[in-house]
Parts: structure tokens; C-alpha cells; sequence
């Protein structure tokens, strides 16, 4: 019943978009295919709280020759998520970004080490890393601790790591991690170093627009980004109901998966929502994890100068 009532909902929204087909639409598009770690903003369109803010929202995925970031820059869509040190990057090239809603509080990223060794003692080991990006904190401590990994670049797999072509490999905690499970590999606490427990707990997802956009449409931006805090909330308060609404979208953009998955990634993403230190889902930019994810960039070499907190916030 409660699958049938959620498809009349989601059924309900859609014909109501209709009626909006004429009035100014922001199109979001999350970094990556359709799962549950865009859960909340799905929920915002499924139970209607776009529509009740005031806010045309239509959700159109990235494909594999349009990715978010090439949308926004093309203004075929007006909000995309991005991680923290993704977007510290882009307004570093040049091109400047506002942050209207963090979902992230608390990193995600850990390496997986083949044969239960720990990656800290692995110098010089072939390491998998996303060809999208999303690995600059793993980069950053490969040379502070002076490792020197060979990354070996993959797109959206365990495959190589699981085929013993690599000797260890970067996951995100919501995704890949579990994806290595369910293939058989043994986690523990001796090969799976996590970052955010070595001092890189860096924020992660949050919801970026172009500040030329965001200063000509700042009410519609706050609208968007209130009902998506709000689809979030609902979320956490209701993840059975959720992970239903998850798995309609799943199914309409053809994403293989299954909801065993589905159910994992959205427990996690909403763990990790929730601020170590004040132990509640907090949905903002935090200035010292800003602060820390600029320096050890620039240490680095991976940003040409500092980026602020003032030049991403909203406020």
C-alpha cells in the first residue's frame, strides 16, 4: 500500500509539472547517476515540497558527455551538488560558485587495501582513484606522508581492485565500501584507513550554483534550498518510505542496482549528515573545515591560493 500510495504521489507531481511547463524551471542536476545519495532531493519532488516553496524543480541526471559541472557551465541547469574540495577547485579556475545548502558534514573517503595491509605501510602502491575527480584529500596525504601511489584511474567500479590489478583502492563509505563487500573482500580496521579519523574530516556534498545566477535569483535559490533540507529531513525521519521513492527513480533512469544497496548508501549518507561534534544534521558550511580543506590544497599544489569561506557562502 505504501508503494502504491507513493507512486500516486510521485504520478501526482508529475502531471502537476506540467501545469509549470510554462513558468521559469531551475533544473537540478546531481554529480552522478540516480541512487540514494540524492535521496532527499527526490523526496523534496516526489512529496511536493518544491511545489508547496514556491519552486519549479525539475531533477535531470548527468550523462557519461555531459557531466553536472559541463551543464552549469552551460546553463542547462542552474544547481548541481559538488564535494567541498571539487568546488574549491572550480572557483580557483576561475570560475565562482555559491553554496546554498551543505548536506555533508562529515567526509566519506577511505582506501581499501588488497590482502588486509595496512595502506599507510604500502609505498608506492597502485591505487585506484575516480577519473571524475573526488580524490584531491587522498592525493594531498599521499605526498604529506610521502607514499608516492601510483594512481591508476578508474570510472565507476570495483572491478579492477577486485580482479587484483591494484593494491588498494579509494570508496567512499556510501558506496564503493559496501559494493566491496558484497564482492567478498574483508574490511577491518587494519586495511581500511579512514579520513575522516586522520585529520581529514572534510565536508563533502552541498548544493552549488554559479553566484551570476544566485544574485539574480536569490529567492528561488533560498526556496530550492529550503525544501531540500526539508526532503532530507523527511528522509531521515522516514527511510523505508524513502528508500521506495529512491528506487522509482532508480528504476526510471535504468541504474543497475538493488535495494539491498540502495538501503545501505542511504543509512550511511545520513550518518554521515549528522556533525560529530554537535551530534545533529546541521546542513551548513562549516568555515574551519573550509579552512582546512584550502590549506591542505595549497600545501599541496592542488589550488593556486587560498579560497575562503566568504567566497562560497551565501550568507
Amino acid at each position: 500500500m505504501k508503494m502504491r500510495a507513493l507512486s500516486l504521489t510521485v504520478a501526482l507531481i508529475v502531471n502537476c509539472s506540467m501545469v509549470w511547463a510554462q513558468e521559469e524551471a531551475l533544473v537540478f542536476t546531481p554529480q552522478w547517476t540516480a541512487q540514494a545519495q540524492f535521496a532527499g532531493y527526490y523526496v523534496a519532488e516526489a512529496m511536493g515540497f518544491y511545489r508547496e516553496n514556491g519552486v519549479n524543480v525539475r531533477i535531470e541526471h548527468p550523462s557519461a558527455t555531459q557531466p553536472a559541472m559541463t551543464r552549469l557551465r552551460k546553463n542547462e541547469c542552474q544547481a548541481t551538488t559538488l564535494q567541498l574540495c571539487q568546488a574549491m577547485e572550480i572557483v580557483d579556475g576561475g570560475i565562482s560558485l555559491v553554496n546554498i545548502l551543505q548536506t555533508s558534514m562529515n567526509n566519506a573517503m577511505v582506501i581499501v587495501s588488497a590482502r588486509g595491509k595496512d595502506p599507510l605501510t604500502q609505498k608506492g602502491a597502485r591505487v585506484g582513484i575516480w577519473s571524475v575527480g573526488f580524490g584531491q584529500l587522498a592525493i594531498c596525504m599521499s605526498i604529506q606522508d610521502q607514499l608516492d601511489y601510483e594512481w591508476v584511474r578508474f570510472a565507476q567500479n570495483t572491478n579492477l581492485f577486485v580482479a587484483g590489478a591494484l593494491d588498494a583502492t579509494l570508496a567512499m563509505s556510501y558506496n564503493e565500501y559496501y559494493q566491496l563487500v558484497q564482492a567478498g573482500i574483508q574490511m577491518t580496521d587494519k586495511n581500511v584507513y579512514r579520513f575522516c579519523d586522520h585529520g581529514y574530516n572534510v565536508q563533502e556534498d552541498g548544493v552549488y550554483m554559479t553566484r551570476d545566477y544566485y544574485e539574480k535569483h536569490k529567492d528561488q535559490a533560498q526556496r530550492f534550498a529550503q525544501a531540500s533540507r526539508k526532503g532530507w529531513e523527511w528522509a531521515a525521519e522516514h527511510p523505508e518510505e524513502t528508500l521506495e521513492i529512491v528506487m522509482q527513480y532508480v528504476t526510471r533512469e535504468h541504474i543497475a542496482t538493488n535495494e539491498v544497496m540502495q538501503r545501505l548508501m542511504l543509512q550511511e549518507v545520513l550518518r554521515l549528515q549528522v556533525d560529530r561534534e554537535s551530534g545533529e544534521r546541521e546542513f551548513r558550511l562549516r568555515p574551519d573545515m573550509v579552512q582546512l580543506a584550502s590549506r591542505l590544497m595549497v600545501e599541496n599544489q592542488m589550488l593556486g591560493r587560498e579560497i575562503t569561506y566568504e567566497e562560497l557562502s551565501h550568507e
